[in-house]
């Protein structure tokens, strides 16, 4: 029986060692990962850009730049402008002595002439040209044109006809001027705009607010051509965002959880929501548990993200090679050896379905497999010596 365990320790030794390669890691090491530079993916390169003070800097100005300030300008409110289809009231008064509009009569002491009562065109609807009609001043434009503007028309059209005439033009139905609101809203609906200027968020209230909680929804604002996207939560914290909308903008609540994925030698691999207000990678680490101190390469904690080609240096991004849709898969590397690296990760910006990657160091595996090692050798005793 003796020999026959002699024989079982070197025979036990060699299937390990035969099989050391199935000690894998949970997923690429540090040099894989940055060897990845220049592949293709969906007819892509793959970037690899080190995380530091000029990534982050550029990274919030593509930002900013893709907000609804920056977007839509947050400038002054604007009247509604006047358009086919809505319903416009006109009064018109006349000095005495009244030549068109009013009676005129004299004051009780006969010393001055007065005007009873001013002169009110029934409400009319602007036509199909853009126009309505005034008593002795025709067929007057009024579409695309302020209710001030069109007073002022009128006004001058009837100058030299009425004595000294004052105009005063209400927009009494609006049909055109309106933005449509659609998405998780208590009530989907075409909400009118007024002369007080309403923003987005007065829109959102009057539409009945969002039916999903405010951190997981996110809004898409359309105006033309131009369309951008930001988080319900980012609007409400930040007063500038809160831009004044106009005719035909279509406003679009959808709920939309962010999270990204934590994976490799962290405490927790998972997917791991978070706020639509944001958070920053160091948030994402200390989410997650941090690094595992037993395995984490410090110099390999990736993030890999489908990047909108302006975001990246001009000089990358004329080397790269974009998707159809104009993004560059970017893998951005951070290396906590540095102890400046911790601001940069207080600076970068997790975004939703990003995936964070920490490699293995690379003794990690080998440790693994002599602690494996040294376990068997452990058994192998306990067998000889209960033997």
């Amino acid at each position: 029986m003796t020999h026959a365990f002699r024989l079982t320790i070197p025979l036990a030794l060699a299937a390990l060692l035969a099989g050391c390669t199935s000690f894998g890691a949970a997923g690429p090491g540090t040099n894989s990962v940055r060897a990845a530079a220049g592949e293709s993916y969906a007819g892509a390169n793959i970037a690899i850009v080190e995380l530091d003070r000029a990534t982050t800097t550029r990274l919030a100005a593509a930002s900013r730049a893709s907000s609804f300030a920056e977007v839509f300008g947050n400038g002054g409110v604007a009247a509604p402008l006047i358009e086919r289809g809505d319903m416009v009231g006109v009064t018109i008064w006349e000095a005495p002595p009244a030549v068109l509009f009013g009676t005129s009569g004299s004051a009780r002491d006969g010393s001055l002439p007065m005007i009873s009562q001013a002169t009110a065109i029934p409400d009319q609807r602007v036509d199909e040209d853009g126009a309505i009609a005034v008593p002795f001043a025709g067929k007057v434009p009024v579409a695309g044109r302020t209710t001030s503007q069109v007073q002022r028309d009128i006004v001058g059209r009837l100058r030299g006809r009425a004595h000294d005439p004052q105009v005063l033009v209400r927009l009494v139905g609006n049909e055109a001027s309106n933005v449509t609101v659609l998405g998780k809203v208590a009530r989907t609906s075409r909400i009118p705009l007024t002369a007080r200027g309403e923003r987005l968020l007065d829109v959102l209230a009057q539409a009945g607010g969002p039916t999903e909680p405010v951190e997981k929804t996110t809004i898409r604002l359309t105006r033309g051509a131009h369309a951008a996207t930001m988080p319900l939560d980012a609007v409400i914290l930040d007063p500038a965002q809160n831009v004044p909308l106009r005719a035909d903008d279509v406003l679009t609540v959808i709920h939309q959880p962010y999270s990204f994925i934590a994976l490799g030698a962290v405490a927790r691999n998972a997917e791991v929501p978070f706020e639509g207000s944001g958070l920053t990678l160091a948030q994402a680490l200390g989410r997650i548990g941090g690094l595992r101190d037993d395995r984490a390469d410090i110099r390999g904690v990736f993030v890999f993200r489908f990047e909108d080609a302006g975001a990246l240096d001009p000089a990358l991004a004329g080397s790269t090679q974009a998707t159809q849709d104009g993004r560059v898969p970017v893998i951005y590397r951070l290396d906590l050896s540095d102890a400046a690296s911790l601001f940069v990760a207080q600076d970068f910006a997790i975004r939703d379905d990003d995936v964070l990657y920490v490699s293995s160091a690379p003794g990690a595996d080998l440790q693994k497999f002599l602690a494996t090692l040294s376990n068997v050798a452990l058994s192998t005793i306990a067998i000889k010596n209960s033997l």
